[in-house]
């Protein structure tokens, strides 16, 4: 079980055209997800950066564990209202918690 990407490599199924075609896509990827990323912080009660470094650090996370060759990861706006109440009722710090809480809940349940 390892991230496509280094099966990828390792069967040499990459090459020239298609790194290319790939670095095209994340850059039209981002450019939708950094605004986007910005907009679902400030509906959620953070400020604009966080969503900013959440976007970025969670798109190469996604890249690189992800396991689809398809698979595009980039932010979502389902749990804004969630995230908002979280923050409005413990905040930015209840939601760091409820975060790690709910990563550790998938890991065991995966």
């Amino acid at each position: 079980m390892s991230p496509k990407l280094i099966t990828m490599f390792r069967n040499n199924e990459i090459s020239g055209e298609l790194m290319k075609n790939d670095i095209i896509a994340g850059f039209i990827v981002a450019i939708i997800a950094l605004p986007l990323s910005i907009a679902l912080a400030i509906s959620s009660g953070v400020s604009p950066e966080k969503g900013l470094i959440t976007a970025i650090f969670a798109g190469f996370m996604i890249s690189f564990l992800g396991g689809s060759k398809v698979q595009i990861g980039g932010p979502t706006g389902a749990f804004v209202v969630i995230v908002y109440e979280i923050v409005k009722t413990y905040g930015i710090d209840g939601l760091i918690i409820a975060t790690i809480m709910s990563g550790i809940i998938l890991v065991i349940m995966g």
